[in-house]
């Protein structure tokens, strides 16, 4: 059948296609990750945000092409997490403004929309690197422009685009030296081909080729649909489908040759109890989530395979009451002057930046990147005239930005990539200043401060001059891998040696929640004897995957 038009419904029935084939390829994303550091996130953080705007499109299923553009733009947007995500939200932002007023697509108009995406991503990134999701974004639209002109079908059309995609993404490590060192392609820009791949197996009404990923983190897929803000916008008496349904069943060969497994038929049948339904299985489990009106029906069919290894299930109507009194008080509540909001993981850390002066820290950091829309609830949680963020993460200050402009209030946004500069940045804030004297103080303060890490390597791999074996210990500085040892205690002491000058005069440790007090004061004592003018400070971070954050002055 040949397509030269497509309307809103099959906009939208691409955009549900991308978002599942996103969802299956998201482990194998995160594993691009250029270092062998546990943080890589890529496929988790756009596998969010893209389920985050097919959630959106799914409410207007049927409308025209601005109207379901319009609603992924704005799913995406307020789901975006990482720079990736933001990157993401940024490209069908822009290709929602291209495709306005319209009511079907033909490939002269789809490229054009592309081409708009385009625009408006490179604008939002400051300083825009080739090799990554934006190239391939870039080169993709270029060629469908010129393929719009020699063809009016639309699944040829695509399938030349796609071929595009992939012939850029095969290209990033030319781009990008660090991609080509370590043999890999761009993970985002792979993130972007996969979008693009189920598109076309939309328009061929093809099935998505299998994968063997690994069963996705449900708590990050549940946290994907749950979100706190705009509550009040509906009555509790309106939630359709009351209870909130969480369940793992571990399979079970005798009840399977009773009840074969079938994933498709299974999601089916729990569609059609409820709503904000998430099934993911592998050979041994089955997670589900959904929302229904009788949870006891859910658990029926899913007991048929197996038995429950975990139930949980929760009254959203109480929730939702409890969520919107506790924003109608806080609406009554007068602004104050100022508020700090810092994004951050471990208790210790946090105690810690409470300790320092901020308002509200948001648990996120790597593997874990708050979205625009976690950010935006957490200044309103604030409750000031004027805010500042501290995003202490790279991969957070494109969402945080995103969130600034969200904001009715005034705020700005430190660009702290670590948790060091986040503390050096809260030690010259100065409430009696102007928020615009804060912003510049704060971020003149991160450039003070030097920032070392010490984590373990996940897999083999060769990068900067240094062979590092899966399970080794690495030492980093400001994000740069300096040192690799399997004892912990040589690669912090090699990376110690690195980081510390004589010029330096203070040195925070925080202590991790995979480190322990003799490792600790083990390392107190070689700084002490090794550097003897620096000043030695210890607090228990309990932050996850660095077992030691370092902050030197």
């Amino acid at each position: 059948m040949v397509f030269t038009k497509i309307d809103g419904a099959k906009l939208a029935e691409m955009i549900l296609l991308g978002a599942n084939h996103l969802s299956n390829n998201a482990n194998m994303i995160d594993a691009l990750n250029v270092f062998p550091v546990p943080d890589g996130d890529t496929g988790t953080n756009m596998n969010l945000s893209m389920t985050s705007g097919a959630n959106e499109v799914k409410k207007v299923a049927k409308g025209t092409i601005e109207e379901v553009a319009n609603a992924f733009a704005k799913g995406l947007l307020m789901g975006a997490r990482g720079n990736s995500g933001v990157i993401l939200s940024q490209l069908f932002r822009g290709f929602s403004k291209g495709v306005e007023g319209l009511v079907e697509l033909t490939p002269k108009t789809f490229a054009q929309g592309l081409q708009s995406g385009v625009h408006t991503a490179y604008k939002a990134v400051i300083k825009p690197v080739e090799g990554t999701i934006l190239t391939v974004a870039k080169d993709t639209a270029k060629a469908a422009e010129q393929l719009a002109e020699q063809t009016d079908d639309f699944e040829t059309f695509i399938d030349e685009v796609v071929k595009a995609s992939k012939k850029s993404l095969a290209y990033t490590p030319e781009l990008l030296p660090v991609l080509k060192e370590v043999g890999v392609v761009d993970s985002g820009g792979q993130g972007l081909v996969i979008i693009y791949e189920a598109f076309l197996a939309s328009l061929k009404g093809e099935a998505l080729p299998e994968t063997d990923a690994e069963l996705a983190p449900m708590d990050d897929m549940v946290n994907a649909e749950h979100h706190k803000s705009n509550q009040d916008y509906m009555n509790t008496a309106d939630i359709e489908f009351g209870y909130c349904t969480e369940f793992m069943v571990k399979f079970e060969q005798d009840k399977l040759k009773q009840y074969p497994y079938d994933e498709e038929a299974f999601r089916e049948e729990l569609s059609e109890l409820g709503d904000s339904l998430l099934v993911v299985s592998d050979d041994d489990f089955v997670r589900v989530h959904v929302h229904v009106e009788y949870p006891g029906e859910a658990m029926n069919l899913a007991q048929r395979f197996g038995s429950f290894v975990q139930l949980k299930v929760e009254n959203m109507r109480e929730q939702h009451a409890s969520i919107v009194g506790e924003q109608e008080e806080q609406k009554k509540k007068p602004k104050a002057e100022y508020g700090v909001v810092a994004v951050a993981m471990g208790l210790g850390v946090e105690e810690l930046l409470l300790s320092l002066g901020t308002s509200v820290v948001l648990q996120g950091g790597q593997t874990m990147n708050p979205s625009t829309q976690d950010i935006a609830e957490a200044i309103e949680k604030v409750n000031a005239k004027n805010v500042i963020i501290l995003p202490n993460n790279k991969n957070i200050i494109m969402a945080a930005e995103q969130a600034a402009k969200l904001s009715e209030d005034k705020v700005v946004v430190v660009p702290t990539k670590t948790i060091p500069q986040g503390m050096s940045a809260l030690l010259v804030y100065n409430a009696d200043l102007s928020i615009e004297e804060n912003l510049a103080n704060m971020t003149s303060a991160c450039e003070h401060v030097k920032t070392g890490q010490i984590t373990y390597a996940v897999r083999d791999t060769q990068i900067d001059g240094l062979t590092i074996e899966n399970g080794n210990f690495m030492g980093l500085i400001d994000g740069k891998i300096k040192a690799t040892n399997r004892d912990k205690l040589t690669a912090t002491q090699e990376l110690l040696q690195e980081l510390i000058t004589e010029d330096d005069e203070i040195i925070t440790i925080l202590q991790g929640e995979e480190a322990s007090e003799q490792e600790t004061a083990a390392i107190k004592s070689y700084i002490e004897e090794q550097f003897e003018d620096v000043e030695v400070e210890v607090h228990i971070g309990n932050q996850p995957i660095y077992s030691y954050i370092f902050s030197v002055e």
